[in-house]
This record gives structure tokens, sequence and C-alpha cells, in this order.
């Protein structure tokens, strides 16, 4: 059995990121929230495109308003007004002033901008009475970005604020990775799908849906492929199918020593590597990890027919929901990030807590709890979910958001002791 963190260590060494090269698409701006960028990308418009007013005020020159000041103001001739988006048509010589608006133009001859609270307007003539710096409340063009310079790197995901300066900069086709593909299968002749009348013993097959979910949440694409029930052939066509379609295979169940267990030796039967078999968790005990070194079938790209480098990864979970979507969390989540393309971040992600409450294990395996971590006075702190903490409760794992970590040798952890917690 596996500690924890070498099966971490494992399955990241495992996963290989997709092929900048090979696994990418050319997207839209408007459906790019969320997706990853494959390339660098550049843009051939200087930031700000132009030298422009950061205030309302006057532009003028530097060296007609020096030493000025209420008692002793400067008087300059208004010979325009410049609103954003117009063009100036006057050269601002010596005792001349423009009228300028937020983000308008700065005309030439100009390379100050007097606030206007900074002056007093009379007519057709303005009074400056405080020396501007200068250069003040100018916005000189490319001091943001120079046009053909990078403007954002390879491997991050596109949010709104990348998305703003993607619009601004016209960048409106974008090279992208592909979304990941996913299958997910769940195995059990004791299932159902939640729309069938429930028998006695049968059980709702919630872990495709979970799973599912939290494959989308990250940007990926989840391939259902149903309920498979518990005999060998069924499930090893069901298998066989899935690597054909998929960069990650996803089943729950199947996978400890029950006499219905069939998911190892039919991974091994397909040509599978099996590198992690049981890991030293609560709950989550019964993991397996394998690969496929070429994917049964070409796994062609939208721009190739090649088929993709990588190994196919196979993820059989535990039957347990709550184990599911513990065991999720900690390898799974960060194996598709990793494999989505991003370059940094893909890595489980703790924080320091306070329990809230005393927590409890045997101490013989690394124990999740879960339940919900709040920040008070910069300080988080961890509560755990009511009721019984059991990998079959699915009812208290709703509106959690952390699993906080006993390691393997800790029974208990006090009151206000300081803890590790695993952000979902």
């Amino acid at each position: 059995m596996l500690s924890v963190s070498d099966a971490e260590a494992i399955i990241l060494q495992l996963v290989q990121p997709l092929d900048s090269l090979i696994d990418t698409e050319v997207i839209d701006l408007f459906t790019a929230n969320g997706r990853i960028l494959a390339s660098p990308v550049t843009s051939q418009l200087d930031f700000p495109h132009w030298d422009n007013s950061a205030m309302d005020g006057y532009a003028v020159r530097s060296e007609d308003v020096q030493d000025c000041n209420e008692e002793k103001p400067v008087v300059l001739e208004i010979i325009e007004e410049i609103p954003a988006g117009v063009q100036p048509k006057s050269i601002i010589q010596s005792g001349k002033a423009a009228r300028i608006l937020t983000g308008a133009v700065m005309p030439v001859g100009a390379n100050t901008v007097v606030m206007q609270e900074r002056t007093r307007r009379e007519g057709n003539q303005v009074f400056i009475l405080a020396t501007p710096k200068p250069k003040e409340f100018v916005r000189q063009q490319a001091s943001y970005y120079k046009a053909g310079s990078q403007l954002l790197p390879t491997g991050i995901v596109l949010n709104a604020q990348e998305i703003a300066l993607l619009a601004a900069c016209q960048c409106t086709k974008l090279n992208v990775f592909r979304r990941p593909r996913v299958a997910i299968l769940s195995t059990g002749d004791e299932l159902v799908t939640p729309e069938t009348p429930l028998q006695s013993g049968q059980i709702v097959d919630s872990n495709q849906y979970a799973i599912a979910a939290l494959v989308q949440q990250m940007g990926a694409e989840a391939i259902m492929l149903g309920i498979v029930r518990d005999e060998p052939t069924a499930l090893e066509e069901a298998i066989a199918n899935a690597l054909t379609q998929a960069d990650i295979i996803i089943s729950s169940g199947g996978v400890s020593v029950g006499d219905y267990d069939y998911v190892e030796q039919i991974l091994e039967s397909l040509g599978g590597k099996i590198h992690v078999r049981s890991v030293a968790m609560k709950p989550g005990k019964p993991l397996t990890v394998a690969t496929f070194p070429t994917p049964h079938s070409p796994l062609l790209t939208p721009h190739s027919l090649l088929p993709t480098p990588h190994s196919l990864i196979y993820f059989g979970l535990p039957g347990n929901p709550a184990a599911v979507l513990v065991t999720f969390w900690r390898f799974v989540q960060p194996a598709i990030k990793k494999l989505s393309g991003l370059a940094e971040g893909w890595e489980p992600k703790f924080v320091k807590a306070r329990a809230s409450q005393e927590l409890r294990s045997d101490g013989k395996r690394e124990t999740y709890v879960w339940g919900q971590m709040r920040l008070s006075n910069g300080i988080y702190d961890f509560y755990p979910a009511s009721g019984v903490q059991h990998s079959g409760n699915l009812i208290n794992l709703a509106q959690t958001n952390s699993l906080a970590i006993l390691p393997l040798g800790i029974a208990r952890v006090a009151i206000g002791e300081e803890i590790q917690v695993l952000i979902q």
C-alpha cells in the first residue's frame, strides 16, 4: 500500500501535458473563457495606442507653466477642445492650451495636462493656478505594452481580465489547447440511473454525475459511458471502447478485493500497466492507476492525423460516493489540470487552518475530513461537516469546500490546533 505522497508523485509523473503543436485549436475570443493558451500572444498595437490624457483638464507645454500659483497664475489662450475619440486639429504653441477630456489624444506640441481643479477659466482663457510636473497626467504611447512583444504566455487560463486585454489589443483569434477528453463509467449490478424507480437493494449511480461535474468544472470534456454490470466481458468491452476516445478514463467501483472486482485484471489483459493498487488513506484506500502507452486507436485532433503522444491514464476509483470525491480532489483533479496544458498551478492546493472542533481518526491511515473552511480575522478556521463522516454518506458532503488532513499516526487533533487543509 502506497503512502498518499508517493501515490501523488507517481501519478503526476505519469501525466504528460497535451502537445502544444498537435493538441490545439483556434477559437474566437467570445468562446475563450476558461481555455488555456497553447502559444504566446502578441499584438500589433501599442498600448496605449497614442499619447492621451489621464484627466479632464488642459493640454499645455510644460515650459509655459513654470513657477505659477494662485497669486501669480499663468494665462493661456484656449484654441481647441478635444473630447475622447476626436483627432486634435491644432498644434499647441507657446502661450496656447487645449481643453482636453479623459482619454483624448494629446495634441502635437503639448506634453503635460493640468487638471481642471488647478485652473480657472474665463472665456477663451485659462488661468493655471499650480505648476504641473512635466508629462503629468499624460499616458504615453507604448508605456504599458509595446507592439510585437509578448502580451500573454503559453499555459495560462483565459479569464475575464485576460479576455478584456485581448479584446483591447484586437487579438480575436487564439490558439488554445483542446479540451482533455475524460471517459467516465460506473460499475456494479446494484446501480441504477436517477430516473429509475428504486427496487430493494439498488443504489442510484451518483458517482458518474459527480465526476462529470468535476471534469467539466476544469474545462475538460466529459464522455459519459453509463453503468457497466459486474460481468468481465461487459466490463472489458466498455474499457476497450473508452480507450479509443479518451485521454483519461475514470471508473468507480470494482477496484477492491471483492469477488466481483474485475477492473485490475481487465486492465492488464488490455495491455495496461498498473502503477497504483491501493493508498494508505481514508476514505479512498482502493485506488487503481494504470497507463496505456499508446491509444488503442488514433486519438485525432482537429488539425492533425497523428495520434497524441502521451500515455492514456486510467483511474479506478472506489465505489463509495464520498471516497470517489475525496480521491478525485486529491489525485485526479491535479492530473487533469496538468494534462490540460497549464504551465503552473496544477498541484493540489493546501492551506493551514485551525480546527474549530476536535477531530479524530484511527491513526492507521492518512484521514480526510470534509467540511467548510472560513476566514476570520485573517485566519482560516476549519469546521467539519455535521453528521457521520462515512465514505457512503453524501448528505453532509453538500456545501463543503475543503478537506482537513489527519496524517498517518495522528489519532486526535485538539480544538484550536493547526491542521493542513486541502482546498477542493
